[in-house]
C-alpha cells in the first residue's frame, strides 16, 4: 500500500505488528480507538494482508471512533467501557469540554472514543484499562461540578444529531455531489476536493469525476459529514434526487 506520510508509514508498520503479535500469541489482539480515516485505511491493509478475523467496535452501532479487534479463533468482548458524567442541566458543557477534562489528566487521546452530549449528561467511550482512573479523577468538568456513573448502551444522548435533505444533482459525480450539500458551485467543489478538504469514505479522493453512490460517505472540512442515504431516481428533466444524512 501506498504510504501517503511518514504517520502513515507507521501506522500500517503498527497494524503488522498487530497481525504478528495476534498469530504468535493465538489470541486477540486489540489497537486503540481508530478514527474513521484510521479505519479505512486499515480495512484496506487488512484486506491486502489477507486478514480475515477482524472487527470494529465503539461501544455502541453508530460509533465513529472504533477499536480494531484481531482475532486468533473465537471473538472477544472489545475492551470498551462507557461513563456518564451527569450535571444541571442549566450548566452548557460541550464534547470539548469534557475531552479537555480527560487530556488534563494525561489520558491520551487515542484511548478515548466517542463523547455524547445532551442537557445534563455526557457519556464518554473509553479504554478499559482507563475508565476507572478516568472516573475517580474526574469530579468538575470547567467550573461544573459532575457526577460519575456507569453508562447504559441503550440509553445515550444523541449527541450532534443529524437532518435529513434532498438534492437533486445532474450526475452522480463526485464534484457535483460536493456542491449539492456545500452549496458552492462545481469549481469550488473541484478546488476542495482537489485541495484534500474534501474525502469520500474518509479518504482523500483527487478523482473529481468518480461516482458515488448509496452509503458512500463525504467528509468536508468545515462543512460536517453527508452519507448518501438513497438515489431516488431522476426527474423528468433527467436529473438525479439523492437523499442526504447532514451529521451536523
Amino acid at each position: 500500500m501506498a504510504y501517503t506520510s511518514d504517520n502513515d508509514k507507521l501506522f500500517f508498520s503498527k497494524l503488522d505488528d498487530g497481525i504478528y503479535l495476534c498469530e504468535k500469541r493465538q489470541r486477540a489482539y486489540f489497537f486503540p480507538f481508530f478514527t474513521e480515516r484510521e479505519q479505512a485505511l486499515a480495512e484496506a491493509h487488512l484486506r491486502a494482508a489477507g486478514v480475515e478475523s477482524y472487527a470494529f467496535f465503539g461501544g455502541y452501532e453508530d460509533a465513529e471512533r472504533r477499536m480494531l479487534g484481531l482475532f486468533s479463533y473465537e471473538e472477544e468482548p472489545f475492551p470498551v467501557k462507557a461513563l456518564q458524567f451527569s450535571f444541571r442541566n442549566s450548566d452548557k458543557l460541550s464534547h470539548r469540554d469534557f475531552l479537555g477534562a480527560l487530556m488534563s489528566l494525561g489520558v491520551e487521546r487515542e484511548t478515548v472514543g466517542d463523547i455524547l452530549v445532551e442537557d445534563g449528561r455526557c457519556v464518554v467511550f473509553l479504554k478499559a484499562d482507563i475508565s476507572d482512573y478516568a472516573a475517580s479523577q474526574i469530579s468538575k468538568v470547567g467550573n461544573t461540578g459532575v457526577t460519575v456513573s456507569e453508562a447504559a448502551a441503550s440509553d445515550l444522548p444523541k449527541g450532534r444529531g443529524y437532518v435529513e435533505k434532498e438534492y437533486t444533482l445532474a450526475s452522480l459525480r463526485l464534484d457535483a455531489a460536493v456542491a449539492a450539500v456545500t452549496g458552492l458551485s462545481r469549481e469550488k467543489a473541484k478546488s476542495l476536493i482537489l485541495s484534500g478538504n474534501a474525502a469520500l469514505n474518509h479518504l482523500e479522493c483527487h478523482n473529481i469525476s468518480r461516482t458515488v453512490g448509496e452509503k458512500d460517505v463525504l467528509t468536508i472540512r468545515g462543512k460536517g459529514k453527508f452519507v448518501i442515504n438513497g438515489v431516488l431516481g431522476e426527474t423528468k428533466k433527467h436529473r438525479i434526487r439523492i437523499s442526504i444524512i447532514h451529521y451536523r
